[in-house]
């Protein structure tokens, strides 16, 4: 990198605006899309995609519902040819579904695609010519009055095309290219030189598509460009103003945004913003942004991962883990805090019964996406009491206390730490319950038992391994007899310092589930958790659960 940059780089000027209306608009509906995954974002693959995937494309991007769809540049290739004729001798565009094909504006080229739309119900035309300096200075050698002349020719031939086959609704799309490079007095002249040679109505609309092919300055100076071309060229409402922004400087999304505040309502671009160099503005996140305001986008994206395998399967591109509203751990937190406050904020709306979603850290409920909540909190050496107690809440219904949060927090973190690596949610579970009794074939278990309130006596039959044993004991309620029935059986004084216990379910056979704390000769704390139909036989195994840990160290009687 240079020392000093501004020797070799010089900022694009800015738009000389006395007074802006757009930072004062606020976003309240979606705008017209235009996918253009199969053309612009085709031809940005190292492998393009043949008929058969640009078929199977097509087809998915009906299904989130997009109406214009850009299919081809018909005059670029065979496969781009057939493709579009495909479409039409198969009647495979459905009535509501405008195709739009691309071509530079060159007679042959722009005569190879019009033939290819021969009996197409609806169509866009859409025909660009360089407008830039950069492009009409180094690339083609023209003058700004040969492009507009080019420009005029090619929106001629178009318009002569049309009025023969009246059959179809014709659309023309016109693009200054690159609009956010070209001088404004020049971008508005040879858009006004294109509106009246197609004299655009009702019949036969405008399309005028002001593309940041090349994005070149932030997304406020992009908007200030696209109020001014809307103030000076005062457009009908035959004319539609669209934007094509791409990513160069990682601003796509807020210049597409900008430059609808600034009055533009049609938007074209890609799934996950494939397209070329860093790509075309990312139509899901952009759709996305509106969802969680409160505005439906008209496309659907209620199951995402959908939307991502079959957008990988046909670009060979991944999407990132971290994309936006579609990656793998978009929705996923491994920091303890994170963790907490997600935990809590999730508690918080089930408590209040609040239909309104304000969780903390998640600006979008996954489910509205098609994803679990599994996926929203994953667990490492990184992460609190929070992370694996909502995990064990989310898939088994346990509602830690926050004693027991505290304990499995650190053998979590001791596990984490050893192994250097995330742990599974089947290790989550594995691990709890290894820690606290709750095995398959626990070392003790209790068979069965009576208590007879009146007397304050328990009678209980434990099983240890194959043999029986039977215990006697008496209280003032059911754990003070079982703990004397117990400290009969251990040589030792016990004492229940932490009891908690819910209900895994809401029916009346659901199981439930006792946690405590006890200890043993009033030594450190031993946690123990049991899961039974009886509550009364839950608390008293949980019991005996927590002196499993110590139980090589009692002395048997």
């Amino acid at each position: 990198m240079l020392n000093s940059p501004a020797t070799k780089y010089q900022p694009f000027p800015t738009v000389i605006k006395t007074k802006r209306h757009w930072p004062t608009q606020v976003l309240n509906k979606p705008p017209r899309w235009c996918s253009t995954d199969l053309r612009d974002g085709n031809q940005a693959l190292a492998n393009p995609m043949d008929g058969a995937s640009k078929a199977e494309y097509f087809q998915c991007l009906i299904e989130i519902g997009f109406k214009e769809i850009e299919v081809a540049f018909p005059a670029a290739s065979d496969t781009d040819y057939s493709f579009v004729r495909y479409l039409i001798e198969q009647n495979k565009i459905p009535e509501n579904v405008t195709i739009q094909v691309i071509t530079q504006a060159r007679p042959e080229l722009i005569n190879t695609t019009m033939t290819s739309l021969l009996g197409v119900k609806k169509a866009i035309v859409h025909v660009y010519n360089a407008t830039a300096p950069a492009f009409r200075e180094q690339v083609f050698q023209m003058s700004q009055k040969e492009v507009i002349e080019l420009a005029i020719a090619a929106t001629t031939q178009i318009k002569e095309f049309c009025l023969q086959h009246p059959e179809t609704h014709w659309t023309l799309e016109y693009s200054p290219e690159t609009f956010c490079m070209t001088e404004l007095a020049f971008s508005v002249e040879i858009c006004r030189a294109v509106m009246d040679v197609w004299k655009p109505n009702a019949q036969y609309p405008l399309i005028l598509n002001l593309p940041a092919t090349v994005e070149v300055n932030t997304p406020n100076v992009y908007a200030d460009q696209i109020e001014y071309m809307i103030e000076t060229l005062q457009p009908s409402e035959h004319t539609c103003i669209s934007v094509h922004p791409h990513n160069d400087r990682g601003t796509g999304v807020a210049a597409a945004e900008l430059a609808q505040l600034a009055g533009a309502s049609r938007v074209e671009g890609c799934l996950f913003g494939n397209g070329e160099r860093t790509g075309n503005v990312d139509l899901v996140t952009l759709a996305m942004n509106l969802y969680t305001q409160g505005i439906h986008p008209n496309l659907n994206f209620s199951n995402m991962s959908k939307v991502v395998s079959m957008a990988e399967k046909m670009t060979a591109l991944p999407v990132h883990p971290r994309h936006p509203y579609a990656g793998e751990l978009v929705f996923t937190a491994f920091s303890g805090s994170h963790q907490d406050a997600i935990k809590k904020g999730f508690q918080w709306r089930k408590e209040h019964e609040s239909e309104l979603w304000n969780v903390p850290y998640l600006p979008l409920d996954p489910k509205d996406i098609g994803c679990s909540y599994e996926a929203v909190i994953r667990v490492n050496s990184q992460s609190g009491k929070s992370g694996a107690s909502w995990i064990l809440q989310q898939n088994h219904g346990l509602i830690l206390p926050r004693y027991l949060q505290q304990d499995f927090s650190h053998h979590i973190q001791k596990h984490t730490d050893s192994h250097g690596k995330e742990i599974s949610m089947a290790e989550i579970w594995s691990l709890f319950r290894e820690q606290y009794g709750l095995k398959i074939k626990p070392k003790l278990s209790l068979s069965n038992f009576t208590f007879d309130a009146e007397s304050g006596t328990i009678k209980a039959n434990l099983l240890q391994d194959e043999r029986q044993i039977s215990l006697l004991g008496h209280g003032k309620g059911l754990i003070s007899a079982w703990i004397n029935a117990l400290t009969q059986l251990f040589d030792g004084e016990i004492t229940v310092l932490h009891y908690d216990e819910h209900s895994l379910g809401h029916s009346t056979d659901s199981q439930a589930v006792a946690y405590v704390g006890c200890q043993f000769n009033q030594s450190e704390v031993f946690y123990g958790v049991a899961i039974e139909k009886d509550i009364s036989k839950a608390a008293l195994q949980a019991i005996l659960n927590s002196l499993i840990t110590v139980y090589p160290q009692l002395s048997y009687q």
